[in-house]
This record gives structure tokens, sequence and C-alpha cells, in this order.
């Protein structure tokens, strides 16, 4: 229908997607079905994704979540919009961002004996993804404040790529990509989003569909003129003339088997270092989290080539991490074993660092679902979502409630206690079921109270 189209149309301004997701979510089943599972690592159209922060809430909401909230990279342009939707269909939401921070050496200088290894990031070594989470409304300027050099130097480092991947385009007769024209255009570069590899790989993908149609011939140009021959999966997907899905497909195989070819190592004024980046995030209360990502063996995105990243020397790493100022290690379910999820969660726990998760919500093909989190085995994972969104809250109302704040309403306790009173809060006083207006105040003075137990 027009409206939910309207939801979704990235063109549109964010007021009238809001209107729009306003007259559906009034025609939906109050609550509709429930899984009681979150997810707090969805991106948006403000890095790369097709999904507006409108309809990455309606697609939340249908999929039975109870909680979600937009990560973009280098961004937090979504979170205005993300926070109102989630409100209009009765979700919880978190606020947050995802950058790349060099962690090479630690606060006394010395250099990590994993310095020049990969960590969590297959493209750069000695260079780690990790996310700023539970940002209060009163520090989003802050916030872009602090993305906003990072973000052009990204830009301009994009603009030295995209003219060498025209220069590859060029050498087999394939017109190649403007930077503004078919880059920035496709961005949200001007109202604040981030430009990443993958805006980059999406004009290559579509200049190698114009040049090689749809279907077979679409394959065998791959691999006649750039030697990329993509796992059976993705080849059936590719060669496939109604795939309403190609241009993410193929982009998906670029980043495993073009993007190298191309790469160009980010420098410092695009990657502060780590330690840098989680002070930063801990002077507006909000919540640094190490992204692990662990050994890959089948991509389920099919843009990783299996590859080993930091589980060798994991607890040199989380030791580090803990040093470096982080407070959370942020990871996804659907990406590890069985064995990957409680190894580090254990460690975890060890290291009193708050355990998040999220689904890495980038493309049309990725369910939102996270069957994982109905495990009795993952509940913590629910859990810090829960108190994400009330530590969220509370430093929006009042700077230093958080969950980590010294002078919080719990300080004395330990980090298990302060999540599971701040999930028991969040549970009861945001989201479908809870009152239309959640007392900040109230939840402060019960939360010191003990009000608020498992």
């Amino acid at each position: 229908m027009a409206s939910r189209a309207l939801v979704g149309d990235p063109r549109a301004r964010r007021d009238e997607r809001l209107a729009a997701l306003g007259s559906l979510a009034s025609g939906l089943p109050t609550g509709g079905p429930r899984t009681g599972e979150t997810n707090n690592h969805i991106h948006t159209i403000y890095s790369f994704s097709p999904y507006t922060p409108s309809m990455a809430a309606l697609r939340a909401a249908e999929a039975g979540l109870e909680a979600a909230g937009s990560v973009d990279h280098d961004s937090i342009s979504a979170s205005r919009e993300m926070t109102a939707a989630c409100k209009l269909l009765g979700l919880a939401s978190v606020t947050g961002c995802e950058v790349r921070a060099s962690f090479r050496t630690g606060l006394d200088g010395k250099r990590y004996s994993f310095a020049d290894r990969k960590i969590n990031n297959p493209d750069s070594a000695g260079i780690v993804y990790m996310t700023i989470q539970g940002v209060s409304a009163d520090a989003l300027g802050a916030v872009d404040s602090f993305l906003n050099p990072i973000r052009a130097a990204r830009r301009a480092r994009t603009a030295r790529m995209a003219a060498i991947a025209s220069l590859r385009l060029r050498e087999v007769g394939i017109e190649g990509v403007d930077m503004e024209r078919d880059i920035v255009a496709a961005s949200k570069a001007d109202e604040g989003g981030g430009i990443t590899e993958r805006h980059l790989l999406a004009a290559v993908a579509s200049r190698l569909v114009e040049a090689y149609g749809r279907g077979q011939a679409l394959v065998s140009g791959l691999l006649r003129d750039f030697g990329i021959s993509p796992p059976a999966r993705l080849a059936a997907l590719l060669a496939d003339p109604n795939n309403e899905h190609l241009v993410f497909d193929l982009l998906g195989v670029l980043k495993s088997g073009f993007l190298e070819s191309i790469y160009e190592q980010p420098g410092p004024a695009e990657c502060p270092d780590a330690a840098v980046v989680a002070a930063f995030a801990r002077s507006i209360d909000a919540i640094p989290a190490y992204a692990y990502l662990g050994d890959v063996g089948d991509s389920p995105t099919g843009d990783k080539r299996a590859e080993k990243f930091e589980d060798d020397f994991l607890e040199e790493l989380l030791d580090a991490v803990k040093a470096a100022g982080f407070l959370a290690v942020t990871y996804m379910p659907p990406r590890n074993t069985r064995a990957q999820l409680e190894r580090v969660g254990r460690l975890c726990e060890e290291r009193s660092l708050m355990r998040i998760s999220g689904v890495d919500i980038n493309g049309p093909r990725q369910s939102f679902n996270c069957p994982e989190l109905r495990l009795p085995e993952f509940a913590a994972l629910g859990d810090a979502t829960w108190a994400l969104a009330m530590h969220e809250l509370l430093v929006s109302h009042d700077r230093g409630a958080g969950i980590f704040s010294p002078r919080g309403p719990l300080a004395g306790a330990d980090l298990a206690a302060r999540i599971a009173a701040y999930a028991a809060a969040g549970r009861s006083s945001l989201g479908v079921s809870s009152p239309a207006r959640a007392d900040p105040d109230r939840i402060i003075e019960e939360l010191k109270k003990g009000r608020y137990t498992r």
C-alpha cells in the first residue's frame, strides 16, 4: 500500500515517513505477536542498508521483536527517527553507532602482540570495529561532531578507491564510477550519513550488471574479466535473471573478491585510537563495546571469506579491551558457533564486561529474527538490550544515572545485578505493555530501593 511504500522511501523526509508509519501502526493489531527477541544492531540508509529507520522499526515489529535499535557506520543520524518509529510501534529502542578504531598500542604506549594481526576487521590489521551504545538524546549532537571528521576522512579515501575501481572497470571496457553521481548521491551524506565501501561496491555492481546483463552472463563475466568465482550458493543467485536483490548479492561477492584489489588502508583521522573513542563514549555516559567477530567458517551473509580472526588470542585481547576503557562486548549469535558463544560469554563475565547482542542487518535477505535469544542459556543477551534501553532513558533525563555511572542508583552493585535491575525496569516501563510515559525520577528511586529484581 502507498503508506508502506512511503515508510520505506529514502527520498522522503523523516516526518513524512513517520506520519506514514503512524497511519500504518494504527491499523496493526495492538502490540502484535511478540517473540521475546530484541535486535539493537540494525543498519539503515544512513550507512548502507535498504531500510529507512522507520521501515527498520516496522520490519522489527512485524518480526515480533520487542526492542530494536540502529547502529550505523560513522553516523548517529538515524537515531531520532528510529526512536520515534519504535515508540509508534510499541517497541523499546536503543541508540548507537559503529566506528572503526586503531587497536595497536595500550595506554602505556606498549605495542600489543596482536597489533599486526587481523582482529575483527577483515580488511585491516590492528583496526577494530566497535560500537557506542545507549546514547542519550542530549548527546546526539556531541556524537555527530565526534564522527564528522571521521566521515570526512572516509569520504576522501572512498573517492581515491573509486578512482582505482574505475581504472579496473575501464581496463575491461566497462564504464567507471563517478564519486559524486554514483556514490555520494546514493548515500545520506548530506544528512550526516556515512559513506562506506558498500556504497562504492554497490556502484561497481550496478556498472557490472549494466555491462554483462543479468543471468549466467553476469557470472561468466565476473570470472572472465576479474577472476571472481562466487561460491555455488551465490553463483546460483547471481545467475537468476529474476533476482530482485541482485545488486546486494553481487555487492557481497565483490566485498570478498574485488575490494582487496582497490583497497586503501584507513589512516588515524578515520580510525582514531580505540581508547580515545572509548573515553569519548564514557564522557557522554554511553557504553563503548568491542565487536567480537570470531574465526569465520561459512559466512552466512556471503561477504566474508573463511578466515581466522581473534579466537587464538581472545583472552589477551579482552584483557586489553578492558584496560582500554571498554565497558562491553557486542556480538551476533547467528555468526558464531555454540562453542564460540559460550566462550566469549564466559570471558566477558570473568572481566565484568557487559554482553550486548544484535543481528547485523544490512541486506534484504537477512532475517530480523535471532532465535538464539529465545534459548534459556542466552537470556542474558535479551536482558542486556532491555538494560540498554532503560540506561538510555535514564541518562537522557539525568546524566550519571546510567548502568556504569559512578553516582548511578546502583553504583555499588556488581555488574550482573545492575544489568538485571535495569533490564527488569526496562521490561516493566518500556514497550508495548508499558505506560504511555515512563517516569525516570520514579524509576531511579525504585532502582535505589531495590524495587527491580529478576
